[in-house]
């Protein structure tokens, strides 16, 4: 799925016009973008063989508005562009063995952060709205995606009587699951790169029933949003084939934290009758049918008590 302002467009666009300079950086950012997407504005212009100034001059005359906001459209153009294993080779390349415990808490830790400075709090608050009204609730999310909305779905099942957390395993299911959805209910569609075209018909179908379709995702550019009223974006890993879904996880933790503060009462029915149900039927600890008593362990345990 094309879109018209992404970087190839930009590039493309504007070639004829540029320096001998600004076309060196347009041909190695085309060969090389999986690189270039690391490279600061300065170590770009260093491998390129032009000033840093030139590297800043092509951002802005591509009609962004400085290096970090281009940066982050070549970003965007690496997720749509590698596959699996070129997203391992540049990942592992990038660090060695005894730096990936590092690397990888901290990378998560400025996902969180990031995603904390750039998400709509409308947007959020919108989605806890439409979900608290919502007759029934959707759960969508596939691949790596699926125990997200397994998570999501296993606690909204606390908070409300209808949610249904959608079995993906072919297409034909996943609509007749979704066979009654109208405008009084919600679906929640988790998806990152890569997109699940699954995830997204499931949302078109939702979207043409006027159902309220919310979409957890990692781009204002993710196909996901196309059917959205509600998009709440969360960052996750670009180049690796491991997804981080760390942000993702934190965005729906604070979902079910709102929601249970918008039904505390039928919450606490709900928990009150789980725990007189688990000590009922011994689900949780103390789970023998007779515990030996403390001063039957110490004398059977005792060689001279034998």
């Amino acid at each position: 799925m094309s879109n018209t302002n992404d970087l190839t467009s930009r590039i493309n666009s504007n070639y004829s016009s540029m320096s001998k300079g600004q076309r060196r950086l347009a041909n190695y950012i085309t060969d090389y973008y999986d690189k270039a997407v690391f490279l600061t504005a300065a170590k770009l212009g260093k491998v390129v063989g032009v000033s840093e100034s030139t590297v800043v001059r092509f951002a802005t005359n591509l009609g962004y508005k400085g290096y970090p906001d281009f940066q982050k459209a070549l970003e965007e153009m690496v997720r749509t562009k590698l596959n699996s294993l070129q997203r391992m080779e540049v990942a592992y390349g990038r660090i060695s063995q005894s730096e990936v415990l590092e690397s990888v808490l901290r990378s998560d830790a400025e996902k969180i952060k990031g995603t904390l400075e750039h998400i709509d709090d409308d947007a959020f608050e919108l989605a806890v709205d439409m979900l608290n009204d919502a007759r029934r609730i959707y759960v969508i999310g596939i691949r790596s995606c699926a125990p997200l909305a397994s998570f999501l779905s296993f606690y909204l099942h606390l908070i409300f009587d209808d949610v249904v957390l959608l079995n993906t395993n072919n297409s034909s299911e996943l609509f007749e699951q979704m066979i009654r959805i109208n405008e009084q209910d919600a679906i929640i569609g988790i998806s990152f790169p890569r997109y699940s075209m699954r995830t997204l018909k499931a949302m078109e179908f939702a979207n043409n029933r006027n159902a309220k379709v919310i979409t957890i995702t990692d781009s204002v550019h993710s196909p996901m949003n196309l059917y959205s009223s509600c998009n709440l974006i969360a960052l996750s890993d670009m180049a690796s084939i491991v997804d981080s879904l760390v942000a993702p996880l934190s965005v729906i933790n604070a979902l079910l934290v709102a929601l249970c503060m918008r039904r505390q009462d039928k919450v606490a029915t709900t928990l009150e009758e789980l725990e007189h149900i688990w000590d009922e039927y011994q689900v949780y600890e103390n789970d023998e049918i007779e515990p030996i008593q403390d001063h039957l362990k110490m004398k059977y345990n005792d060689p001279e008590g034998m």
